[in-house]
């Protein structure tokens, strides 16, 4: 069947950045759990202070934030063809839009923590398709992490396309790993 939506991932796959997630989490004191779900977690004060750090982190990245090559090409092509997008992303609608409005960006839906669904778990993904109208099956991923790859199997979406320099890291995976978005376009090309 061919794909007739993409969902999109933000940070590292349309724009790019350079958080120190390994840092955020020492500081916040997560552990191996999700960072969202460790502060979702916590009792006040600490909640609304560890929420705060996050949030200047990542005040900080979205003003630093760089849009990816081709990311505006592959978009017009993907329109040209009436593939519907979504952009799902674990951070804030207030740094979304910014980087929406930044760079001129418009998709078909933007989902965005403040939902109260977020990756790894596949919920976001699935309030996309709804709002998209589509099946798993009709659908694509482009992200850069594992998140988005546990939560598009979570989903039930296997067209999955990470964009990545290093693809041993996502060796085993179920995915195609391209370095660049141009690589990644002309693969979606013959999937339309």
């Amino acid at each position: 069947m061919r794909i007739k939506g993409v969902i999109f991932d933000l940070d590292g796959t349309v724009v790019e950045n350079d958080y120190d997630w390994a840092g955020i989490r020492e500081e916040l004191g997560t552990g191996k759990s999700s960072i969202l779900g460790y502060l979702d977690s916590l009792a006040e004060p600490e909640r609304s202070a560890k929420w705060a750090i996050l949030e200047d982190h990542e005040a900080r990245q979205t003003r630093a934030s760089v849009l990816r090559a081709g990311v505006l090409e592959l978009l017009a092509m993907l329109r040209s063809r009436r593939v519907a997008t979504a952009l799902v992303t674990n951070n804030s609608r207030q740094n979304t839009e910014f980087l929406l409005n930044k760079f001129r960006l418009e998709f078909g839906c933007v989902i965005t923590r403040e939902q109260g669904l977020w990756k790894p778990s596949g919920a976001p993904f699935l309030e996309a398709l709804r709002m998209l109208g589509l099946e798993p099956e009709e659908c694509g991923v482009i992200g850069d992490t594992h998140f988005d790859v546990l939560a598009a199997l979570d989903a039930g979406i296997d067209a999955i396309f990470l964009l990545s320099n290093d693809p041993e890291r996502f060796a085993g995976c179920p995915v195609e790993v391209f370095p660049a978005v141009g690589v990644l376009r002309d693969r979606l090309e013959h999937l339309l």
